[in-house]
């Protein structure tokens, strides 16, 4: 077959999917009841033109030849944007600012049910009360009015929602709106699972949130973005609510509301240096002329050894935002936001092998006019996403102020510790079972823990500690031991005679 005959082929047989997918998602729609229809039929109509999108793309999405360092000026080190101080009115530049915290995914990695912003992280606070500690802090220092949003997911919204009543009384105006729910579909037909719109039973495993990148569409279509527009906001902060760094920093806005070259700036990303630990995470770079976020799972096998290499690409996306939202209404409302498709496979219990369809909030600003990235300490990165990252944020490496962690004065390095912890610990009710209290971390370098290990109380650890317990024996570490550069193994157990 001819090359020409070959693509008309492979075209007759994409019209032919899409044909099938708009049947099948019609079925679906008729499963709504009357008072989900409308919403429903957004979701829908948002997935159908994501599947185009994807149809019609094919291959990794950059051309690595073109892929450049960014222009000098493009990234600004946030020591020159810090040195350009703070207005008198910073109320008035509060003021013009909305919180969005991205809020959609669930705590199943660290083994708990519900949202992952529901889990104590210090001092039994939550990272959703210390989201709210340090918003009502601003309002009550500034005497402003700058409101949380969180951005839910349909996993994620009734219990959210239900712990927002104890809200109540905080200086803080918490609204909340919920992410597209997106049918999976089979890896072999491409064919949507769900057979209905319901989510429970046998549906479950049939629906997902589609990536943060859908925070566009959707806050659109919540109708919050022109409610802020008509009450003078004019930017939102947005960022993963499980980065305990991504406070509002009072210095990236002020260069936001009152840019040094008069031109505004729609997008700002903060980015920072990486650590062999960051490798895999998206970084800045110049394409075709723009800003553009590269992520790892975009790149051609031959180049991914020099995607990660710290020297040529050093900084990687922290996913703290600051974007216009008179700039996400007019992009929105041209369908101009650009955002390279995220193939996810998984599968469902039952062994069925699907893919999800997903954006990346960060994949869009090469849309916008005028971004800007913004390289800044690695204290504005704390995420936690394992119960190793938990150890360090509850730990005297950091002291909790009004909601922020700050890294204690009496560490002599500003270096966060290298801390993992084995299988044993990976779900958050286990790691608490382990430790009686704590262990003092202050001169920690480097934690490796591995097998049947707990902690007595008062326990301190400095230098390289690394301890491992062999399959079938346990190590106790004793109350008040002090570790300092030691590897412990074998069989250790110290019992009350």
């Amino acid at each position: 077959m001819s090359q020409d005959g070959a693509s008309q082929f492979q075209e007759v047989i994409r019209q032919e999917l899409e044909l099938s997918v708009k049947k099948e998602l019609e079925k679906i729609l008729t499963t709504a009841p009357s008072h989900e229809f409308e919403h429903t039929k957004k979701d829908l109509d948002g997935f159908r033109k994501l599947f185009h999108r994807f149809l019609q793309e094919k291959g990794p999405s950059v051309d690595w030849g073109k892929i450049q360092r960014p222009p000098e000026d493009s990234i600004q080190p946030y020591e020159k944007i810090k040195a350009r101080g703070l207005p008198d009115n910073i109320s008035s530049v509060l003021n013009k600012l909305v919180v969005v915290k991205l809020n959609g995914g669930l705590g199943t990695s660290m083994g708990c049910k519900g949202p992952k912003s529901l889990i104590g992280v210090r001092n039994e606070n939550t990272f959703l009360d210390l989201t709210v500690q340090q918003i009502e802090h601003l309002n009550k220092s500034y005497n402003t009015d700058v409101p949380l949003v969180l951005m839910n997911s349909f996993n994620t919204d009734e219990d959210t929602k239900k712990i927002l009543q104890k809200y109540n009384h905080c200086r803080v105006k918490i609204y909340t709106f919920n992410q597209s729910r997106y049918p999976r579909i089979n890896k072999e037909s491409l064919l949507p699972v769900a057979k209905d719109v319901s989510y429970s039973g046998e549906n479950t495993e049939a629906w997902y949130p589609p990536g943060h990148g859908d925070i566009y569409a959707s806050f659109y279509n919540s109708g919050l973005l022109d409610t802020f527009i008509e009450e003078g906001k004019e930017y939102i902060f947005v960022s993963n609510i499980d980065n305990l760094g991504a406070t509002v920093d009072l210095y990236i806005l002020n260069h936001l509301m009152n840019p040094p070259n008069g031109k505004p700036c729609e997008f700002v990303m903060e980015v920072t240096n990486k650590t062999r630990a960051d490798v895999k995470g998206g970084t800045l770079t110049q394409y075709e002329g723009k800003l553009r976020l590269v992520e790892i799972a975009q790149v051609p096998k031959a180049h991914v050894d020099e995607f990660k290499s710290v020297s040529k690409f050093k900084i990687f996306n922290t996913n703290n935002l600051w974007i216009s939202l008179a700039a996400v209404k007019r992009l929105q409302e041209r369908n101009a936001i650009d955002m390279e498709i995220i193939v996810n496979p998984k599968t469902l219990d039952g062994g069925l092998n699907v893919i999800q369809l997903e954006t990346a909030v960060g994949a869009a600003i090469k849309s916008f006019e005028n971004s800007l990235g913004i390289n800044v300490p690695r204290s504005r990165f704390l995420p936690v996403k394992t119960t190793s990252d938990l150890l360090l944020v509850m730990s005297n490496l950091y002291s909790l102020n009004a909601g922020s962690l700050t890294m204690s004065e009496k560490r002599e390095f500003p270096t966060v510790p290298l801390v993992k912890l084995g299988s044993s610990f990976t779900k958050v009710q286990d790691y608490l079972r382990r430790f009686e209290s704590i262990p003092d971390m202050l001169e920690l370098d480097h934690l490796t823990v591995s097998g049947d290990v707990t902690f007595g109380k008062h326990v301190s650890l400095k230098g390289t500690v690394i301890i491992i317990a062999n399959h079938g024996d346990r190590i106790d570490i004793p109350p008040g031991a002090v570790l300092e550069n030691k590897i412990v193994s074998g069989n250790l157990r110290i019992l009350d005679h």
